[in-house]
């Protein structure tokens, strides 16, 4: 249930943001820039990361969100649960696995400084730009999971069972097309 009167009680993150729509638009551009933009990560990667923060958050809209983008684009659902456990012995290649021990290192413990973690990545072969990127997903979702968790948004029945086109439709998409469509967001007139 929502902690907003003035939204229904099984409100979705799209009514959140139709109803308070400051900061929405650079929101989701900045959702497409680290998800969606060109990357040596791939965007199946950018959502596991998301979907993993979430899991680490316990914030159940988000981790149904994006576990289901990053099985949009290829990802096992066996993965994301593996991972939780565990990210040493999930089913993931190994230059991946210090990218989620750092996602842990900030989500878990964000004051520690993860130094440890970020020469990890650096050393299983990921550039300074997508050490950058993974610390910005990682702090976006964190974002993420606040707004939506201090909001009362709760996972509905979108993610159960979804068709060949709306995961069609999920890959083609992106965020901002998305907030432009439940009208949170102005189309760009250009």
């Amino acid at each position: 249930m929502t902690h907003f009167p003035s939204l229904p009680d099984h409100a979705h993150l799209g009514d959140l943001f139709v109803r308070f729509r400051r900061g929405v638009a650079p929101l989701l551009a900045l959702h497409d820039e680290l998800l969606r933009s060109p990357s040596e990560l791939s965007v199946a990667e950018r959502e596991l990361i998301a979907a993993y923060v979430s899991g680490l958050n316990a914030c159940a809209f988000c981790v149904g969100a994006h576990t289901l983008m990053a099985r949009a684009f290829g990802i096992e659902d066996s993965v994301f649960s593996a991972l939780l456990e565990d990210p040493d012995t999930a089913p993931i290649p190994d230059k991946l696995r210090p990218v989620f021990h750092l996602a842990r290192a900030l989500t878990s413990s964000p004051g520690r400084g993860p130094a440890r973690e970020c020469h990890a990545v650096l050393d299983a072969g990921w550039s300074e730009q997508s050490l950058f990127e993974i610390i910005s997903i990682v702090a976006l979702y964190n974002y993420m999971n606040r707004i939506v968790d201090g909001a009362g948004i709760l996972p509905g029945p979108e993610y159960a069972n979804p068709t060949p086109e709306q995961m069609q439709a999920r890959r083609e998409g992106n965020y901002t097309r998305w907030g432009v469509a439940i009208g949170a967001i102005a189309a760009d007139p250009g």
